[in-house]
């Protein structure tokens, strides 16, 4: 039996907004967003339309402490902004490794949030990994412009399958190298 020790989150502080974990009073706001078709078509594993109780399995399993995924919330309170704005996460994977996924409200996006949101979570660093992954929609080009920004490579083509459009779409997947 691996017991692997649950690192705690830490809230990252940006001047717009906290990226912080996840909590249960997150559900209503994050499930509003979700069931935005326009966002869902964009994400892998976010359905459409969204089947009662998503939200919630997705919110306890972020919370868990044998999480797949650390979750946080980008919350502008700080700054006058709503408190879900979007989410990032972070995936362990083997070899000092991660993969970065994130998502926007709508109402944000072209703010600069996600790129915000993204440069947080590389500075911070929170896992301590030597590179990070991440991969987007080919017909998003804008979630590209994002990671770029941040100072992800592009790597190269591949697919994968979107629960939304119920098809497997192509992608551009993207890999960034950490100072430790």
């Amino acid at each position: 039996m691996k017991i692997e020790t649950i690192i705690p989150q830490p809230v990252i502080r940006t001047e717009r907004f906290d990226l912080r974990p996840l909590r249960c009073t997150d559900t209503d706001l994050i499930e509003r967003h979700t069931s935005d078709e326009r966002l869902a078509r964009m994400t892998t594993a976010i359905p459409h339309p969204l089947p009662s109780g998503t939200t919630e399995a997705f919110v306890a399993r972020s919370m868990a402490r044998d999480r797949p995924s650390d979750v946080w919330v980008m919350d502008g309170t700080k700054s006058g902004g709503a408190e879900v704005m979007g989410v990032v996460s972070l995936a362990k994977l083997d070899r000092n490794q991660s993969e970065v996924g994130y998502w926007v409200a709508p109402a944000y996006w072209n703010t600069g949030l996600a790129s915000d949101a993204v440069k947080a979570l590389v500075n911070a660093n929170p896992l301590g990994s030597e590179t990070m992954f991440a991969s987007v929609f080919q017909d998003n080009p804008a979630s590209a412009r994002v990671l770029i920004h941040c100072g992800f490579e592009y790597l190269g083509d591949a697919e994968s399958f979107c629960v939304a459009r119920n098809e497997t779409v192509p992608t551009w997947t993207y890999s960034c190298r950490l100072k430790r």
